[in-house]
């Protein structure tokens, strides 16, 4: 009847590890004194001095050699270091007094001096790159809220240059908060395979550091261990988790010919791999490589208002001049008059309102989508969605839970649906795989008990066995049932065409009960998927399970095309022709795997509760309540937000135009430039931007 397992080989214990590996690299003089290569894993003097130059293993934490020398991994200034924070902190407790002060008391001076603190605190290094950009005649956006902030002291209205310029340092926070995410992204993928792999030698188990492992030698792998290095499984069977490098749902079986790769689990039994690629070729490896090209391949594209400065700064200086100085020496004019119009029009043409039209709408939409579980990490993200028309999802863990439930029982031999659920639960129950945890669940959930089971055991990459009242069960895969006779291969071939998981329930005579497991979809996702079609963009799904489960997943939410198998690489390659062709590709994801794919696209989005820390720091935008449904709202976000910026960027040009040639000629007096065609103005657009917050 079933296959019965071979026992499994006992490995040796550990008995040489690398002794001296870390005395070399503290001492790279110290080499030679190691009594043979294995303890001194490889080094001579000189590759050690080298090493210790140039990596400083322990202190980078980047394993020799590994990008080091790049760059990769150097030290950056912490996202919320103790400046940012006191920068904040004190603007936000000052900025309320002085407004107090200005608004409600007689004390003018004092409010005007708190006023002068916040600009020095959060505009300090604005103000400095404004004027370093005049030096050098880069008349640049810096120099414009420069002007502004000196046009506001200048008349009388120090609170709004206060106000404006440190809503123009939040604005300008929020948009390095993805600067710092590359290096940690990258820490993290690097934490994820062992730094040291066990080597069989000699009839010996030895530990050496990753780097110092050749092709060809063999690794030993234990149950739960992580495997170290990509290779082929000479001796052993066992299943792997591979959801890191491939995002499939369930582990693997392999056996002797099977591949495995480096940073995957090994769940049950003993293997032993003959290495293929040494520590930089993995695909781990590859993965770091595309994350870190990916996010260098991210353009930072000149935003609308740093080239509209450019032209607007000087060109309102000179036409200010020209207003002040022409009349009087061509045509004679009273000079009082045109420079008091000049001063009018370079208040209205401070360009507050304008610079902050922008940024204040943007932080409206950030807040507001943080307020609703929309991690979204800078403005530019913001933008970058209204334009999507491509929506790239992962399928495990995004659009499903990852997590199988049990949707077929089907009954043979003339076994009810209640005994095959009673005895497959109290076999599984003994059990830790994922399939057994589906099985009990659903049987808790049916309400019925388990039955006492004896003589468990456990088939290594096959299933499990166990006696019920005296009668032996056997429950697994169908590698366990193939030489019985009444194998039921049409039904197991139609659930796997439908893209679930079958496992086998007999004993020794017949095989009488089937039951079909499916990573369970989440309940949004076909709502989800049917809001994007509504709004006109196209829906792709990027997997490394089988065509069949892919099918069968993309069939029932609704998605227009899918594609199985896939590697990391692969759903990079993916996501480059989606680029090519000219499309906006947003990208969601949960896992490891995921992390070149959203980082290559022009919005990566993370499932932020269950999503790994890689993909979480290499993505744009994470769905902190792992909702899916909220990427319809955050195109909704997007679209809004970007209307009220353009409403604003408008308005505010139209009025300051208007205006403008208004006190040109004498119409419009300084009070009214102050009131409307500054402050007024200002507070319109800050109050546009408010209604962002409505969006739902």
């Amino acid at each position: 009847m079933p296959q019965k397992n071979d026992k499994e080989k006992n490995d040796k214990e550990i008995d040489e590890p690398c002794s001296c590996r870390e005395e070399v690299e503290k001492n790279p003089e110290k080499a030679g004194n190691c009594e043979n290569d294995d303890d001194a894993c490889g080094y001579d003097e000189d590759s050690a001095k080298e090493i210790k130059n140039t990596c400083e293993i322990e202190d980078k934490g980047d394993s020799c050699g590994c990008g080091c020398s790049e760059g990769l991994l150097e030290e950056k200034q912490p996202l919320l270091d103790r400046k940012n924070l006191l920068i904040i902190i004190t603007s936000v407790i000052l900025l309320p007094i002085g407004l107090y002060l200005d608004y409600f008391t007689t004390q003018e001076l004092l409010s005007k001096v708190i006023f002068l603190i916040v600009i020095a605190v959060s505009g300090y290094e604005i103000i400095k790159k404004g004027v370093m950009g005049l030096l050098k005649g880069n008349f640049n956006m810096n120099l414009l809220m420069t002007i502004a902030v000196l046009g506001s002291f200048a008349i009388g209205s120090g609170a709004e240059g206060a106000v404006v310029i440190f809503l123009f340092y939040l604005a300008e926070f929020l948009e390095d908060y993805a600067g710092n995410r590359a290096r940690k992204s990258i820490e993290t993928l690097l934490k994820l395979a062992p730094e040291t792999a066990t080597i069989k030698r000699n009839n010996k188990n030895v530990k050496l550091h990753v780097n110092d492992v050749k092709v060809d030698d063999i690794l030993v792998i234990k149950p739960g261990d992580k495997i170290a290095l990509d290779g082929i499984v000479i001796n052993g069977v066992s299943t792997v988790n591979q959801a890191a490098i491939t995002g499939e749902s369930l582990p693997v079986s392999k056996t002797e010919g099977d591949s495995v790769f480096a940073a995957t689990i090994n769940e049950e039994g003993y293997l032993e791999v003959k290495v293929t690629k040494k520590s930089d070729e993995t695909v781990l490896s590859k993965i770091i490589e595309l994350v870190k090209e990916s996010q260098k391949r991210k353009s930072n594209t000149e935003t609308f208002i740093e080239k509209f400065a450019k032209y607007y700064t000087p060109a309102v200086v000179l036409v200010a001049a020209a207003v002040a100085v022409v009349p009087p020496l061509v045509f004679g004019q009273s000079l009082d008059t045109w420079i008091y119009r000049a001063l009018v029009l370079l208040i209205i043409s401070c360009p507050c309102a304008f610079l902050l039209s922008t940024p204040v709408s943007m932080v409206s939409g950030i807040t507001s989508g943080t307020r609703n579980g929309v991690l979204i990490k800078g403005s530019k993200y913001v933008e970058e969605m209204q334009h999507i028309n491509t929506m790239v999802f992962d399928k495990t863990g995004t659009l499903t839970e990852g997590k199988l439930e049990v949707t077929d029982v089907l009954t043979l031999n003339g076994y009810s649906e209640k005994e095959i659920l009673q005895i497959a639960g109290s076999l599984e129950s003994k059990s830790k795989h994922p399939l057994a945890e589906a099985v009990i669940q659903y049987v808790e959930e049916s309400n019925m008990d388990f039955k006492d089971v004896k003589a468990f055991e456990s088939i290594t990459g096959k299933g499990v066995k166990g006696q019920i009242n005296g009668e032996m069960f056997y429950i697994g895969k169908k590698s366990l049932f193939r030489g019985s006779p009444e194998f039921p291969e049409e039904e197991i071939n139609k659930l796997q065409n439908e893209g679930k998981t079958a496992i086998l329930l007999g004993n020794d005579e017949h095989i009488f009960g089937l039951i079909g497991l499916m990573d369970k979809i989440r309940p949004l996702s076909r709502s989800t998927i049917q809001g994007l079609k509504e709004r006109n963009i196209k829906t792709v799904m990027l997997t490394g399970d089988n065509e069949g489960v892919a099918k069968a997943v993309s069939s029932k939410i609704g998605i227009d095309k899918y594609y199985a198998s896939l590697l990391p690489e692969d759903k990079v390659k993916i996501i480059d022709e989606l680029l090519d062709k000219g499309e906006y590709v947003a990208m969601a994801g949960d896992g490891v795997n995921d992390a070149p794919a959203l980082a290559r696209s022009d919005v990566g989005i993370a499932m932020g509760a269950i999503g790994s820390d890689v993909a979480i720091e290499t993505a744009d935008i994470a769905l902190m309540q792992d909702d899916i449904s909220k990427i319809n709202y955050l195109i909704d976000l997007s679209r809004k937000t970007m209307s009220i910026v353009k409403q604003n960027v408008t308005s505010a040009i139209l009025i300051q135009v208007l205006l403008a040639v208004l006190a040109v000629f004498g119409f419009v007096s300084l009070w009214v430039a102050v009131t409307f065609g500054d402050m007024g103005l200002t507070l319109a657009v800050i109050l546009n931007a408010l209604r962002i917050g409505r969006v739902n």
